[in-house]
């Protein structure tokens, strides 16, 4: 192991190390008036399962998440080791992040991608402030996996693969 420093505003190390923790990428997305709008979240995780619940992160200064929290459905949709450039278009602040992607809408508006590992239709449950970003705790209404889609990883600052080892 290498030598623990102390955590001293060095803010490249500090984002260094939190890489390595692999996650999943999840589309945060809402139909508005303008068509959907959404965003990409690394930091998605389940929460609690009564009432149920799943968090995304998101910072304070994201332009998109007060567009997508004034709407009453929220799409969850977690993407497929296919969706490497969504997530890029996703995490973009330019460009128009819905061009070439299949998509669909609930009828409350929560927007769901096309070919995603798993797809949540949820409200905004509650929000806790949490340094540079907040945490949003978000309640399920309805659900539906595909088990069989292998999902996209975000791992070392990076989008990789999982690997089935048998």
């Amino acid at each position: 192991m290498s030598e623990l420093k102390p955590v001293t505003g060095d803010v490249a190390e500090l984002r260094r190390v939190f890489s390595c923790f692999p996650s999943g990428i999840a589309a945060v997305c809402t139909l508005t008036d303008d068509g959907p709008a959404g965003l990409a979240a690394s930091s998605f995780t389940t929460v609690s399962i009564d009432p149920p619940l799943v968090s995304v992160c998101i910072q304070n200064t994201s332009t998109t998440w007060p567009v997508l929290r004034g709407h009453p459905r929220i799409g969850i949709s977690v993407l497929a080791q296919d969706h490497e450039s969504l997530g890029r278009q996703l995490a973009s602040k330019h460009g128009d992040r819905f061009a070439g992607v299949a998509w669909e809408a609930t009828s409350q508006g929560a927007v769901h991608v096309h070919g995603s590992t798993a797809w949540l239709d949820c409200s905004l449950h509650a929000e806790v402030p949490a340094g540079d970003h907040l945490i949003a705790l978000l309640e399920i209404h309805r659900m539906s996996a595909d088990p069989a889609a292998a999902p996209l990883i975000f791992h070392a600052s990076t989008f990789r693969r999982l690997h089935v080892v048998s």
